[in-house]
């Protein structure tokens, strides 16, 4: 009966988010100045923006009381800044969601990461209520609604039918056109050969293009929270075949796509089947026993911990270069993603990992679309089911809903020791073996 105690939030509130909205509450009301300084600015605005609407309706030159800023493509049809009626409804939205946003990040008193948590959930309520989000609000909307007598609605929710699973109660967007892409005929084309594998990993090898090649081959580690071939999307953007036409031998490792089969799979296992076995088999497929290594993000972090490992072996003499790319060695300042960390999430989250022995791949896609709500998630809510349309075909994107699956033992040590505990960073902290 203990999980069911009394106070117990975690099933209801898996963000844990009723605890930091508390604690910014009891800040606001200790200082009502701050509210009705807040709401006096705003009324302020407000009849700024009722004056220039007035003065735009009349035919009259008018500056706007607030701008989108550098990077928000929300407003860019002609209508929120023609139209008077839009462009009051734009700025009156900017002006609110700003002094929400303004209001809930100058609250002193909070700790660091509460304070985080507050504005980047405040930012993704704002986010959700913008007017381009809802149809009878978006010009554009409402044109393509009148213009195709509504058609663009019906197909709206065929393709919101389309996207959402019955079974699991999940919406998952389409980002592309995901059937105008195939691996190995337009995306992830280099010629490469499989010449090695084991539960974790395949290693692929791509022959050098050239008469004159490179000594030492190039081990490529990608991360195992998504697919490989980033790194390889179509000739023209690849950089595998890049380094092939330059002379290099590459080995890239394209990571298994785990189930519960391999949910006890942990931190050190990644390390010592993964780029500690790919040595070998680098070396058996090209007879040379220093390669050049490259890896990144949680790759990264498995190099450098691999890096580590090696000296301690006695055996880094096996690399003659690594090369990082995007890789967190310190994780005391993650960015936004580190408010999906404290305990109670993890609790949450190695409760619903513990059932399947594994992470949903669907679920570490929508935190990383997150961090990106305007473009990630609400453009293609417009796009799909508002305007009605199909998603263009895009390989980035492409690659970017091709999601994987964490394995629940691994994926509990790292969110644990390295974002929690930051335990890497410091010498000794880490033990693999």
């Amino acid at each position: 009966m203990e999980n069911n105690r009394v106070g117990d939030m975690s099933g209801l509130d898996p963000m844990n988010l009723t605890e930091a909205y508390l604690q910014l509450s009891a800040r606001l009301l200790s200082d009502p100045a701050k509210l009705w300084q807040t709401q006096f600015d705003l009324l302020n605005s407000y009849g700024q923006i009722w004056q220039s609407t007035a003065m735009k309706m009349w035919g009259m030159e008018s500056k706007p009381v607030v701008e989108p800023g550098d990077g928000d493509r929300r407003f860019r049809h002609d209508d929120w800044s023609e139209n008077p009626l839009f462009d009051f409804i734009k700025q009156s939205y900017l002006i609110t969601s700003g002094a929400i946003q303004k209001l809930a990040a100058d609250v002193d008193g909070l700790d660091e990461k509460t304070a985080h948590k507050i504005e980047f959930y405040t930012r993704q309520y704002v986010d959700a209520l913008a007017p381009t989000n809802f149809a009878m609000l978006n010009p554009e909307v409402l044109r393509a609604t009148v213009e195709s007598n509504g058609q663009n609605l019906v197909d709206g929710v065929k393709n919101f039918l389309k996207d959402f699973d019955a079974e699991t109660g999940q919406l998952r967007t389409r980002m592309t056109d995901t059937e105008a892409f195939e691996l190995g005929k337009n995306v992830a084309t280099s010629p490469g050969k499989v010449v090695f594998q084991n539960d974790m990993f395949q290693l692929i090898q791509y022959a050098p293009t050239t008469e004159k090649v490179f000594k030492k081959p190039l081990l490529i580690m990608p991360p195992w929270i998504n697919k490989f071939y980033i790194l390889d999307l179509q000739p023209k953007n690849s950089m595998i075949k890049w380094l092939v036409d330059q002379g290099h031998t590459v080995f890239v490792m394209s990571w298994v796509n785990p189930d519960e089969s391999l949910g006890d799979k942990d931190f050190e296992n990644y390390m010592l089947e993964g780029p500690i076995t790919a040595l070998d088999a680098v070396e058996q497929a090209t007879g040379e026993k220093r390669i050049n290594i490259i890896g990144y993000c949680i790759g990264g972090t498995l190099l450098g911990a691999t890096l580590a490992y090696a000296r301690a072996k006695n055996m880094d003499d096996c690399f003659a270069s690594a090369t990082f790319f995007t890789a967190l060695m310190d994780f005391s300042d993650p960015g936004d993603l580190g408010v999906f960390v404290d305990d109670q999430q993890l609790a949450s989250l190695e409760e619903n990992m513990s059932e399947r022995g594994y992470l949903d791949g669907g679920q570490m896609a929508t935190t990383f679309n997150m961090l990106r709500a305007n473009d990630l998630i609400w453009s293609f809510v417009i796009n799909n089911y508002l305007l009605g349309k199909d998603p263009f075909p895009f390989d980035l994107l492409y690659w970017n809903s091709d999601s994987t699956r964490m394995p629940a033992k691994m994926h509990s040590t790292y969110l644990r020791k390295m974002y929690l505990e930051n335990i890497f960073r410091e010498p000794g902290g880490l033990t693999l073996d």
